[in-house]
């Protein structure tokens, strides 16, 4: 499913405009990153868990020569599915 697909799916479930689902989906989006960026969780019971986690700096190798690499420490974001979430898929 694409963003698209979800504006369409948001639309017809809670009966608004493909315009006003647009809103709201992209609205959750800029809430959720700008969360993340000061470090918060973002959680939703049921649904799920949006944080930030740390990977330190290590070494890897380029594959094409085989030659040895510093990969940077970096910042990136997760997900871990809520309960109800996880019960649903299975």
């Amino acid at each position: 499913m694409n963003k698209a697909d979800l504006i369409d799916a948001i639309a017809s479930e809670a009966k608004i405009t493909k315009a006003d689902a647009n809103r709201a989906l992209d609205a959750f989006m800029n809430a959720t990153t700008k969360s993340l960026k000061k470090g918060d969780r973002v959680a939703l019971v049921g649904f799920g868990t949006f944080s930030v986690a740390k990977r330190a700096a290590r070494n890897g190798r380029n594959p094409q020569t085989g030659k040895p690499i510093k990969i940077a420490a970096k910042k990136v974001a997760k997900f871990k599915a809520g309960a109800e979430l996880a019960s649903r898929v299975r």
